[in-house]
């Protein structure tokens, strides 16, 4: 009788310890889940804040690559754009003081004179230093060239800025030995004499503008041939050009 009753008791310990296996078995998902939720969450906190981290790096990135851009872009507009006479104003200045030509007989002087061509007195805005077409013509100041090209009736012609609004003026040449914003030195050989424009003979016409005034050239030629410009500033009806 007691074996019974304990054999009774065993089965009664054995089912419950079954009973309580299988309510483990069926639950652990849920118990999984619970854990899994409070595993995965700081992995996902730490996840976002990298890709967060990561979105401002890439920012970083990108407005530095910006910042560069911009910076090259308007270094390279400073020395790659169309050379303006704005942008074409030496920080240094230079007078000019030589001969644009050397040798060369002043066959029309500064100021008003009887036009060779039009006729009737007109005011002669420079001097016409003749020589034979093909002729070197010198830079009298260091400067740089604002403009070389067809201008008017100068016919081929180049303009040198020199700083302090001093500018000097070559006209009626056969052929251009520089371009536009081009720095050149005193004494470079910048073109050479001819004929071209509304011009009577191959001649260099020649002038010295102060914050574009014409004034008298003859001060500011020295060197060779000087003395002889200067002797013939008594206007001489030779060659000529037209309203310069």
């Amino acid at each position: 009788m007691v074996a019974i009753e304990f054999l009774a008791k065993v089965k009664t310990v054995v089912g419950a310890i079954a009973a309580f296996a299988a309510m483990a078995i069926t639950q652990p998902a849920l118990a999984n889940s619970a854990a899994n939720a409070d595993v995965t969450a700081p992995l996902r906190a730490a996840q976002a804040a990298k890709s967060a981290q990561g979105g401002d790096d890439q920012f970083r990135s990108l407005f530095a690559g910006w910042t560069t851009s911009s910076t090259s872009t308007s270094a390279a507009g400073t020395l790659g754009m169309v050379p303006t006479a704005a942008t074409m104003r030496p920080t240094t200045v230079s007078v000019p003081s030589r001969m644009p030509v050397e040798g060369a007989a002043l066959t029309s002087g500064y100021g008003m004179r009887v036009h060779p061509v039009l006729g009737g007195r007109r005011q002669h805005k420079g001097v016409d230093l003749a020589e034979p077409t093909g002729t070197p013509v010198f830079a009298t100041a260091d400067g740089m060239i604002s403009r070389a090209d067809w201008f008017s009736s100068y016919g081929l012609y180049i303009s040198i800025e020199h700083g302090a609004d001093i500018q000097t003026r070559y006209g009626h040449l056969s052929r251009l030995n520089v371009a536009a914003g081009q720095m050149v030195h005193k004494g470079d050989v910048i073109g050479y004499v001819g004929t071209t424009g509304r011009s009577t003979g191959p001649h260099l016409h020649y002038e010295v503008r102060i914050a574009g005034a014409s004034v008298n050239p003859i001060p500011y030629l020295q060197g060779i041939g000087t003395a002889k410009a200067a002797a013939g500033s008594v206007q001489a009806m030779g060659d000529g050009d037209d309203e310069f």
